[in-house]
């Protein structure tokens, strides 16, 4: 610890979003394994630590390296924590060296957390960051890390967090078909809103999230009053007071982007939202066509339903 916090000091800001993040709405479609997570399986925090670049420039890998003088082609993280799924063993996962070796792409040691020392939750004294991938790859309380050929071979690696297609069930699944999932794709959701809303007839503001993986920036968030008929563009900023334009210097391409809607509501009606990043990746129209047996990925429309009720009835 003492000579990674003599390496310069790098701050991020990212959001870290599990891969199940809305699996309660799919498993609605049909019955899927895992915690059924609400809407609310994602955060946003300033990091503060050392590059991960830098600290394996300490022991010889140079930056931009994909593969190191050994042959070693991944970086694993172990954790401290054990759980049943590795038998017993620790938690762990990978990413590529190429990833962990650039700069740009700002994975992190993290021993602070918006300005404070990792709390014991969050993962202290050491955990780490990797910014615009699910939240899985993010070790915390980590213990070691090892430079490999393959890929980590742990259970969270290799069979979890994999996305098959709907025709696949806990039959005749192969777990070997199918890569890792690291980046998550762009995703919405309404956050000032319940599922289900009684309200009385008049102006309704929205609020909500929207975020990519890979760093890439939202380009436009729409939202619809009317059941998706007809849209209006969101206000999409990160820091009150300043607009978001996706890409420019004054954003952080790994956080989330805050959005804002409003409009006037007469009658009962479904409130939708749909995101779109610079790489113009829209979230799918429903949830039915990206089921999973796993339930992870739901970034479907995200809708929320309004009940208006008349005074005089």
């Amino acid at each position: 610890m003492a000579d990674i916090r003599k390496l310069r000091r790098h701050i991020v800001t990212a959001t870290l979003q599990c891969a199940g993040n809305r699996r309660t709405a799919m498993s609605k479609v049909k019955a899927v394994k895992g915690v059924g997570w609400d809407v609310s399986a994602i955060g946003n925090a300033i990091w503060g630590g050392a590059k991960l670049a830098d600290v394996l420039e300490l022991v010889g890998i140079s930056k931009l390296t994909s593969v190191s003088p050994l042959g070693g082609k991944h970086v694993e993280f172990v954790s401290v924590d054990k759980c049943k799924e590795e038998k017993g063993g620790p938690y762990k996962g990978s990413i590529p060296l190429i990833q962990a070796t650039n700069s740009d792409a700002e994975v992190l040691l993290a021993y602070e957390m918006n300005g404070e020392p990792l709390n014991r939750d969050h993962g202290y004294p050491l955990r780490v960051i990797v910014p615009g991938v699910i939240g899985a790859r993010s070790v915390k309380w980590l213990s070691s890390i090892n430079i490999i050929e393959n890929e980590c071979q742990g259970f969270f690696m290799q069979r979890d967090y994999k996305m098959f297609p709907p025709t696949v069930n806990w039959e005749n699944i192969d777990w070997s078909t199918r890569r890792p999932q690291m980046d998550f794709p762009v995703q919405s959701v309404i956050c000032s809103l319940e599922e289900e809303n009684t309200v009385k007839p008049g102006k309704i503001v929205v609020h909500g999230y929207a975020a990519s993986g890979g760093g890439r920036g939202i380009e436009r968030v729409d939202v619809s009053f009317d059941g998706g008929k007809t849209w209006v563009e969101a206000i999409r900023y990160q820091k009150s007071g300043i607009p978001y334009v996706a890409d420019d210097t004054s954003s952080d391409k790994w956080a989330w982007v805050l959005f804002k809607a409003e409009a006037d509501v007469s009658h009962t009606t479904e409130i939708v939202a749909k995101a779109v990043d610079i790489s113009a990746n829209v979230q799918p129209e429903n949830v039915e066509v990206i089921w999973n047996l796993r339930g992870i990925f739901n970034t479907s429309w995200h809708r929320v339903h309004i009940h208006v009720q008349h005074p005089d009835l």
